[in-house]
């Protein structure tokens, strides 16, 4: 049975509420001082290489995309959607549960300042910018935030207040990417690893779930890939790896990677068509179909999302028309569509601790609501209804697909991107800091101490934790990261440091290779 409990809202007219509902602003002083000076940071300090800016943030490590268009989809609308209000009225908002988020960091704009987030390490190249560090230069990780733990206490004038599907849940943000994007797939591996070495920091809020609106175009067999190996291994840690499937449509015959792993639970992304009831959605074109050996598992709102925005951060810039006035920002990917999901499962782990990853899944694909309108290889078992799942019996489903060793090659995980300093790519089997021992680290990283103090795949990245500070206030370990220098090696000869990178990054095509559209952030 469909649902239908809401009547279809005509494009642009939420928007036009919206706008009046901040007429003439409504953050409080002080996190209007806190934007005005973020703003100002960014904008003065910050070079952004707008020709870099060519593809979602869901490839290589490409945090998923944005399509915008007239529309728009307020979180209070993707709430009532996947059945998400329906847990609120039953008091589940995510409490107890952490969700890292690895993605181009998170900016404490109003909506993430409620101390329900904190910062994990700076692993991107911009840790060594004292201006830089932890903050989202991108304007990906802020929005990504936004959806799965937004939570602003402040009422829009009778609208209610903007949050995220579990704003009660704790998000960690590991930033692995610079204001252009750039990252190399071995810093999102040892993102992945250092999620799972440091999951229980934090006993109150153990991290249960990972968010990774990221992918690269590699083609490498899943049961050899090192990134496909990191994310097996935080699943068999007990951490539910939520994925994007990509932004390539059909023009891909497959799943981005990590997504294209068996075991990780990929997401496409669905357009709701205004209404609540799943019988009209269809799946965007945009959204990756895969291959008959690997679909993607369900799929969530992913189109026009209203979320957070990061004033004068690279995306904020270069896409005036995706504000949607003067704190969100809308965006349309698979990278949406698996923040979703993410805050879905933190829900749906509040009110059952004891699941498994594998229960999750099972639960998720088993209630995922039919979708007669969308086409059979974009929608997977259909869209998500965490409510459904909610009233869903346990299943006891085990996966048993071959799992990956890890033992395969780096490079072949890049695909077709790379970056680079003063023109020199890294590439072959070496990471950020050095060469990489693929048996070493991969069986480091199966018994979860790829990480040692500051140290990852025998290099040191400086310092003994991490840095235990956020915006809030609070301490998250009482150790820290002092993110100021790596270990000074270098992989191409030179240094990279905040004075010698030459933040080009990527070569080609950049993330996932789709570009962003005149409207709006088109990535996975």
């Amino acid at each position: 049975m469909h649902r239908q409990r809401g009547r279809r809202i005509a494009a642009g007219s939420v928007a036009t509420v919206l706008s009046l509902a901040l007429l003439g602003g409504s953050a409080a002083p002080a996190q209007a001082g806190l934007l005005d000076g973020l703003v100002s940071t960014l904008t003065g300090t910050v070079t952004a290489t707008t020709t870099l800016v060519t593809g979602t943030l869901n490839s290589l490590l490409s945090p998923t995309g944005w399509i915008v268009d007239d529309g728009e989809t307020r979180m209070d609308h993707v709430a009532a959607v996947i059945g998400a209000d329906r847990l609120y009225a039953r008091g589940y908002t995510g409490k107890g549960v952490g969700v890292a988020l690895v993605d181009t960091g998170v900016v404490p704009v109003p909506g993430l300042t409620s101390g329900n987030v904190v910062n994990g390490p700076d692993l991107s190249f911009e840790s060594q910018s004292d201006q830089h560090r932890y903050l989202d230069t991108f304007g990906h990780g802020t929005h990504m935030a936004g959806i799965i733990a937004g939570n602003d206490p402040q009422t829009l004038l009778g609208l209610g207040r903007f949050q995220g599907i579990a704003p009660g849940a704790r998000l960690t943000s590991v930033k692995v990417a610079t204001t252009d994007g750039a990252v190399d797939v071995s810093q999102v591996v040892a993102a992945v690893d250092w999620v799972v070495a440091h999951r229980n920091d934090d006993p109150r809020n153990p991290t249960r779930v990972l968010n990774l609106s990221y992918g690269t175009d590699g083609v490498q067999d899943y049961r050899l890939d090192p990134l496909t190996h990191a994310v097996e291994n935080a699943w068999r840690a007990g951490i539910v790896v939520v994925v994007s499937g990509g932004n390539n449509g059909t023009d891909s015959p497959h799943l981005n990677n990590p997504a294209y792993d068996p075991y990780v639970l990929a997401v496409g992304a669905s357009d709701t068509k205004g209404t609540v009831d799943a019988g009209d959605d269809v799946v965007p074109a945009f959204s990756s179909r895969g291959d008959a050996s690997r679909r993607v598992d369900l799929v969530a709102p992913g189109r026009s999302i209203t979320s957070l925005r990061d004033p004068g951060s690279t995306i904020d810039d270069a896409h005036p028309s995706a504000r949607v006035d003067t704190r969100f920002f809308k965006g349309s990917g698979s990278s949406q569509a698996a923040a979703v999901v993410s805050g879905a499962v933190a829900l749906l782990l509040q009110s059952r601790p004891g699941l498994s990853p594998d229960q999750v899944k099972a639960l998720l694909r088993q209630s995922a609501e039919s979708m007669p309108a969308a086409d059979t290889a974009g929608r997977g078992a259909g869209e998500l209804d965490v409510y459904r799942a909610f009233l869903a019996a346990t299943p006891t489903t085990t996966q048993t697909w071959a799992p990956s060793t890890g033992l395969g090659s780096l490079e072949k995980a890049r695909g077709t991107q790379h970056v680079a300093d003063d023109g020199v790519e890294l590439t072959g089997e070496n990471q950020v800091l050095g060469p990489f021992d693929a048996k070493t680290w991969a069986s480091a990283s199966a018994n979860f101490t790829a990480w040692n103090g500051g140290t990852w795949a025998g290099s040191s990245w400086t310092g003994k934790a991490w840095s235990g500070s956020n915006w809030a206030g609070k301490a998250w370990s009482g150790e820290t990261w002092s993110g100021k220098a790596w270990s000074g090696k270098a992989w191409s000869g030179t240094a990279w440091s905040s004075t010698t990178w030459t933040s080009s990054s990527w070569v080609g095509k950049s993330w996932s290779g789709k570009s962003w559209s005149a409207a709006g952030w088109n990535g996975p």
